[in-house]
């Protein structure tokens, strides 16, 4: 079964693309993730309310002004749904909350893992040099505790570029939601504490999310697949590769190179058809 993926963003036949459509795909890659940036943070403006008999109604804001839904819902749950799909499809006024916004944006572009975006400090992130460094990672136990350590592999430890066009992005959370000290978690919990992958689904409704933009089953580990894809892309060589993604293992970063090599797949197809057409000339009858 296909893991769900970004646009562009995984193996088999997209690696046999010709060069412009998987420059297409890069785009719609970098395309999806901005949105869904965007998406994790936004939230409708509205309420359900419990009526004396039971049943719950539904108020929302439509250009400034609350109006009552027309319909009577039998339980709370069914008319949070539909608020949500409201404001997703613009029924419903929305408002942004853009704490999550970076996160997103850098765990994908600077191909981070759950436990490293999580564990970052204010000091980690130098946007005047357009870096940031992993140097330790959150691990949450079967029994719920979270418990800071290294990063996953040796090769963990390391210095990322960020991509200049996130560096906005990360300048306005930094200033909006992180305290000014260099010890400071950079996405912090609720209460300030380290934030949890649960929490995070949670906040952010991350399963709808997904499933409305028609990926549904994308996981957070799949906006780092989608940035060692995009890196891959960049014809960067293996070790390079294997320094950005943080892996020990030559054979992991050899995946992603090996999915990206579509130019030379088109380059043996043309080279094989002219094989085959001198083969068809060698077996005609001479005149």
């Amino acid at each position: 079964m296909r893991r769900p993926e970004l646009p562009a963003a995984g193996t088999g036949p997209q690696a046999a693309r010709p060069a412009a459509e998987r420059a297409q795909g890069r785009e719609a890659a970098r395309s999806a993730a901005l949105d869904l940036a965007d998406r994790v943070g936004r939230r409708p403006v509205g309420n359900v309310r419990k009526l004396k008999n039971g049943a719950y109604r539904l108020r929302f804001q439509r250009y400034g002004e609350m109006r009552s839904h027309p319909e009577i819902f039998t339980t709370r749950g069914e008319a949070e749904r539909v608020l949500w799909k409201m404001g997703a499809d613009g029924r419903a006024d929305c408002t942004q909350d853009r704490r999550f916004r970076a996160l997103v944006l850098l765990a994908t572009f600077a191909s981070l893992r759950w436990g490293e975006v999580s564990a970052l400090r204010r000091g980690d992130l130098d946007l005047r040099a357009g870096t940031v460094r992993i140097r330790a990672a959150f691990v949450e136990r079967s029994t719920g505790e979270l418990v800071l350590g290294p990063p996953k592999s040796k090769a963990g430890r390391r210095v990322v570029g960020i991509p200049e066009g996130i560096i906005p992005a990360l300048r306005e959370h930094l200033a909006t939601y992180v305290q000014d000290e260099p010890g400071a978690l950079v996405f912090p919990g609720a209460k300030g504490g380290p934030l949890r992958r649960s929490g995070f689904n949670t906040r952010t409704r991350w399963v709808d999310v997904v499933k409305d933009m028609g990926m549904p089953g994308l996981h957070f580990h799949d906006l780092r697949h989608t940035g060692n894809m995009l890196a891959a892309e960049s014809g960067a060589g293996l070790k390079d590769l294997m320094a950005r993604m943080g892996h020990d293992n030559v054979r992991a970063a050899m995946i992603y190179q090996h999915a990206v090599r579509g130019a030379d797949k088109v380059i043996t197809d043309a080279i094989n058809k002219q094989l085959q057409a001198r083969d068809v000339a060698d077996e005609m009858p001479a005149g």
